[in-house]
């Protein structure tokens, strides 16, 4: 009465062992061997459905844990597969493999399926080939404060400030890590950024949490300074609605670059075209002087990151169009949709900041396009020509406290200046800070 289902499934799969040691018995006797057949190839085709969900399910976490792929595209090959394993079970027990008509048709299948299988895994091998351009953790490991082999940037000489108590919490825009990583590493002492994984950029006073969540992180006073480009309007509404204002310091310039797969020929585009590719009215590269190439795989970033805010600000008000998509393996979740990376596919454009694209695909895998005929290189970046440089800030509350205002003026001097220009930005022109 109170067995529940765990309890019915057991008196089910009772009765279909029993059913099955009976069927068997039957055809070890050979007094009844075509009810015995028939018995066990009920019984198999009973517990195939479950048998072939159960063994599709483990080869599809087999897929999301190990190869980190959706199994989406592999489900009809993996069915196709359980139906042709039951297939040939149901042909050994009724003594029929032998025949012509019957195993030619399944070594065809066979063949068939293995080359859907072949050709899938194929397919995510060429995928996981193509370089990808994404927020990543290598520019963070990379930049560590005190990481073994930290490529930060240590200027010569002691730094004119050195906190102990009410040490400024910071964080911000992966792309600008690498600048606020030698703020850190100066200013603050070498103990409270190390810990145990000191390598890895999480750390009460050190994070690297992204725009999106930096901003949140600053709105609810998680920190008391992060280093990103100007806030979304939703970014600003968002602190508002919680009683918080943003007071936002310029402390470098940054270029905001467009760039396409190294074999492309394309070599510059108008800010014209950009807003025209953008909101879908220019689709195919052949509209820009391109042949060959077909459709123009136009990569955005997840809403609210620096470069997002930057596009959408570029596009004075025009509709973006709906950005690639990809499945994400979320073990805790499943499979997610979410915008995805720049992967540089030959008919690729993307979009990021100078120094950052330039860090994570190096070797020349891409290229940098000129707009509006200027090059984004840094005499043009500081003397103003280019015409997608824009300032990146320091971003704090209006309610900030004294050691928050005294890191952010030792960023605005000389010595801050020299660490955004040594780590490979722009720095501020001194006559608009002073």
């Amino acid at each position: 009465m109170g067995f529940g289902v765990n309890g019915m499934l057991f008196i089910i799969f009772l009765w279909v062992f029993l059913g099955m040691l009976a069927g068997g018995l039957l055809l070890i006797r050979q007094r009844e061997p075509i009810l015995g057949k028939s018995i066990l190839t009920v019984l198999i085709l009973l517990l195939a459905v479950p048998a072939a969900y159960l063994a599709i399910g483990i080869a599809s976490l087999t897929l999301q844990a190990f190869l980190q792929v959706s199994p989406k595209r592999y489900v009809a090959v993996l069915c196709g597969i359980a139906a042709l394993v039951i297939c040939v079970l149901l042909c050994l027990l009724w003594g029929v493999l032998k025949r012509k008509k019957v195993y030619v048709p399944i070594c065809v299948l066979s063949g068939l399926l293995l080359l859907a299988l072949g050709g899938n895994a194929a397919y995510d091998i060429y995928q996981r080939s193509i370089p990808e351009m994404g927020e990543k953790n290598d520019l963070l490991y990379a930049y560590a404060p005190y990481g073994s082999e930290s490529k930060v940037y240590i200027p010569d000489g002691e730094p004119k400030i050195r906190f102990t108590q009410d040490i400024p919490r910071m964080d911000g825009a992966t792309a600008l890590y690498p600048v606020y990583s030698s703020f850190a590493r100066m200013v603050c002492p070498r103990e409270v950024l190390e810990g145990e994984d000191y390598e890895i950029y999480t750390n009460d006073y050190l994070r690297c949490t992204k725009t999106p969540e930096a901003y949140k992180n600053l709105a609810e006073g998680e920190v008391d300074v992060i280093f990103a480009a100007a806030p979304s309007k939703e970014q600003t509404a968002y602190a508002k609605s919680l009683g918080v204002e943003f007071e936002m310091t310029p402390i470098g310039r940054e270029a905001f670059v467009f760039f396409v797969n190294a074999q492309n020929p394309l070599e510059e585009i108008t800010t014209e075209q950009i807003r025209g590719i953008y909101s879908g009215e220019i689709t195919r590269w052949d509209e820009l002087g391109v042949k060959g190439l077909g459709e123009i795989r136009a990569f955005q970033r997840s809403e609210g990151s620096g470069s997002q805010s930057t596009l959408e600000k570029l596009m004075e008000g025009r509709q973006l169009m709906e950005a690639p998509k990809k499945d994400v393996v979320d073990m805790m979740s499943g499979i997610i949709e979410r915008t995805a990376d720049y992967k540089n596919y030959r008919n690729a454009i993307g979009f990021s900041f100078r120094f950052y694209s330039m860090e994570m695909l190096q070797n020349d895998q891409i290229r940098l396009l000129r707009v509006d005929g200027i090059s984004p290189v840094e005499e043009n970046i500081e003397n103003g020509t280019y015409p997608l440089a824009s300032d990146f800030y320091a971003v704090i509350r209006t309610d900030a406290s004294e050691n928050t205002r005294k890191l952010v003026e030792w960023i605005q001097g000389e010595q801050g200046q020299d660490i955004v220009k040594g780590t490979g930005y722009t720095p501020i022109d001194n006559e608009r800070v002073f």
